[in-house]
């Protein structure tokens, strides 16, 4: 595998050296608004087990996965189908297929986006449930690591994502046999506050470096990589920027082989006024989003600029 630009931060000095921990995922999101993290909570197995019932729903064909598409939904739950999301100001869409998984039991989100469940796979609803869970108390720990780099209130981050829209998308990328204009999926960063990816070992993310030049991130083997989404990027006034990135096309000798993916987007509750803060706020970096905005008025704005809504 092709060395990573982005040196793995291992999660066993959360606990072994704290202050190690913080100061190296903080430079990481300075730097590239990207960190991977080895050694974290997120057992193999569970992963591993996702991993299967994705790809036996991906399998079906093409009328049963369409079963699962919800209508009115803004693809924020079950299956949303192959070239339909479109990257922010993109004109052509991305190459890839995929499953939405929300919170259970949370009214708060409303019976138009409750999760539904695909019959032809048993095991799915409890395992993607599990992983879920256990991506949203993982990326709870990182929110507090990163408040700790920025000086902030403990628990003030991750107060914010609690109950929040958070969402488990399991992606499908199929073999690709032409060069575009499509991509995997085009450039554009997240919506979120953070997003964190299990299952991208098959090549081709890479992000915008600021010098304009695409890098790739090859995270080892069971690694899970991190960035920084609008959300955060905007509370911290660009601090902790979020980063446009990229999945390209395969190279000539992996066209035959399809990616899978499986990245859980940490969400700010619908509530949680996104203002910037004061501690990321100087005289040579003035405040760039004087105006507050809602998580869920954010999240209506962008849902509808990538064609979801």
């Amino acid at each position: 595998m092709i060395q990573s630009l982005i040196e793995p931060v291992s999660f066993q000095l959360a606990e072994r050296c704290p202050a190690a921990f913080v100061a190296g995922l903080g430079a990481s999101f300075e730097r590239h608004g990207f960190a991977v993290v080895a050694d974290h909570t997120i057992g193999p197995a569970l992963s591993e087990a996702v991993l299967a019932d994705a790809k036996a729903f991906f399998a079906l064909p093409k009328p049963a996965k369409l079963a699962y598409r919800v209508a009115g939904g803004a693809g924020q739950r079950g299956y949303t189908p192959f070239a339909v999301e479109t990257a922010k100001d993109a004109r052509h869409p991305d190459l890839k297929e995929f499953w939405h998984v929300g919170r259970e039991t949370s009214s708060a989100m409303g019976p138009a986006v409750d999760n539904i469940w695909p019959t032809e796979v048993p095991a799915f609803r409890r395992d993607a449930i599990a992983l879920f869970d256990a991506f949203e108390g993982f990326g709870s720990r990182i929110l507090g690591a990163i408040g700790a780099h920025l000086g902030l209130a403990s628990g003030l981050l991750e107060d914010a994502v609690h109950e929040g829209n958070s969402v488990l998308r399991l992606l499908h990328y199929p073999a690709v046999d032409f060069d575009g204009p499509s991509l995997r999926a085009g450039p554009h960063e997240d919506i979120n506050a953070i997003t964190l990816l299990l299952g991208a070992e098959e090549a081709g993310l890479e992000i915008l470096d600021r010098d304009g030049a695409w890098l790739p991130v090859n995270p080892p083997p069971g690694a899970v990589v991190i960035n920084i989404g609008d959300m955060l990027s905007r509370l911290t006034n660009d601090v902790l920027p979020s980063t446009t990135h990229r999945v390209a096309n395969p190279a000539a000798e992996r066209r035959g082989a399809a990616r899978y993916s499986m990245p859980f987007f940490l969400h700010f509750r619908s509530d949680f006024l996104i203002r910037t803060l004061p501690q990321c706020v100087s005289p040579d970096r003035p405040d760039r989003y004087p105006t507050s905005i809602t998580a869920g008025a954010f999240l209506d704005q962008r849902l509808r600029e990538i064609g979801l809504a």
